[in-house]
C-alpha cells in the first residue's frame, strides 16, 4: 500500500533501524519504546492487523512469531523474559494498520498492561 508507513520502510523508503530481516519479515526499533527493548516484527506484506494475517493461512503469521523470538535471543532478552504484543483495531490501540508485533523486554513487565 502506497501510504502505509510500514510498507515504505519495507520498501526502503523511510527510514528504520532495523535489527533482524528474514524473507518475509523485517524487525525495527520502536520510535517510542517503552520498555528497554522494544523492537516492531512485521510481514513484509501488507496485512492490516492481527485478524488478517490469521486468515492469511499461508504460514506468515508463524515466521512473525519465529522473528519476534529470533529478535529477543538476539536483543538478550529470550532468558529472563519478553512479551509480544498484536494490538489489533483502533480501540486495542493499533494506530499503523499493517500487522505488527510488539516485542518488548528488559524490564519488569507488569500485569495487567494498562
Amino acid at each position: 500500500m502506497s501510504d502505509c508507513l510500514f510498507c515504505k520502510i519495507v520498501a526502503k523508503e523511510f527510514n528504520a533501524e532495523i535489527v533482524y530481516e528474514t524473507g518475509r519479515t523485517l524487525a525495527f526499533r520502536d520510535i517510542k519504546p517503552q520498555a528497554p527493548t522494544h523492537v516492531l516484527v512485521i510481514p513484509k506484506d501488507h496485512h492490516a492487523d492481527a485478524a488478517t494475517l490469521a486468515r492469511a493461512d499461508d504460514g506468515l503469521a508463524d515466521e512473525v512469531l519465529k522473528a519476534a523470538h529470533a529478535v529477543a535471543v538476539q536483543e538478550g532478552v529470550a532468558e529472563g523474559g519478553y512479551r509480544i504484543v498484536f494490538n489489533t483495531g483502533a480501540d486495542a490501540g493499533q494506530t499503523v494498520f499493517h500487522v505488527h508485533a510488539h516485542v518488548l523486554g528488559g524490564r519488569d513487565l507488569t500485569w495487567p498492561p494498562g
